[in-house]
């Protein structure tokens, strides 16, 4: 048992270390300037293509399959609902902070998600873990972006934010492991609220972003992002 924590915590914590990695690229892209509008918008792309892997291919099927279809329905549209009224109070606040915010939204729970269902056993549990790093790093580097265009906080001050956010990753997937293990229907609940929420932002914040005139690798940056979360699925099935 003892090491079976120990490798939960490991893994979520590396999943959360993403955002920190992402932040590292987006900061060296601004002082190098090598990375142009097409690198960013492929970036952001391959990022909405993890989250839409994720939704798709683990949080929705995990979810509906624990509760009942009028249910698993109000769960994701009352998720989108929820988000789409924190971005209209962030946008009336003009806060800067509304991708890092919308990134720490899809981190903790799918977290808690993570540890009931390696307490459960599920082939799923280390896929969700690798498609949580993937989409981490793209909303890393999005989230850094946003924040230092504002010029509110300094880069090294935004890295230790991003750093501390990783640890919230093992909180809540010890959570997951001792008590949502135990209440199948009230973690499907948050998954699926979780999956409503991303849905919103992926086409409310990402989708609207990624084209750019006579570039075609940005959409493509999608396609590689969901491959990546199909190929993990089939591989465990």
């Amino acid at each position: 048992m003892p090491g079976e924590l120990l490798l939960l915590s490991c893994i979520t914590l590396l999943a959360g270390l993403a955002m920190p990695c992402g932040a590292v690229i987006a900061r060296l892209g601004s002082n190098t300037r090598v990375p142009g509008a097409e690198f960013s918008h492929t970036v952001m792309a391959f990022g909405g293509g993890a989250l839409l892997s994720a939704v798709a291919l683990v949080l929705v099927p995990e979810g509906s399959a624990k509760l009942p279809p009028l249910t698993a329905s109000v769960s994701l549209v009352a998720g989108g609902l929820a988000f789409m009224l924190i971005d209209r109070a962030l946008s009336r606040a003009a806060t800067p902070a509304g991708q890092m915010l919308a990134m720490l939204l899809d981190f903790v729970p799918e977290s808690l998600a993570l540890g009931a269902a390696f307490a459960l056993g599920s082939q799923s549990a280390f896929l969700l873990a690798a498609l949580i790093a993937l989409q981490n790093i793209p909303e890393g580097y999005n989230a850094f972006r946003e924040l230092s265009d504002a010029g509110v906080y300094s880069a090294r001050r935004v890295l230790l934010l991003f750093s501390l956010m990783a640890f919230l990753g093992p909180l809540a997937a010890m959570g997951g492991y001792y008590w949502f293990s135990t209440h199948e229907e009230a973690l499907a609940l948050i998954v699926l609220v979780a999956a409503g929420g991303i849905l919103y932002s992926v086409f409310q914040d990402i989708a609207p972003k990624v084209p750019l005139e006579r570039h075609w690798s940005p959409p493509m940056g999608a396609v590689m992002g969901f491959m990546l979360g199909m190929a993990g699925d089939m591989l465990l099935h």
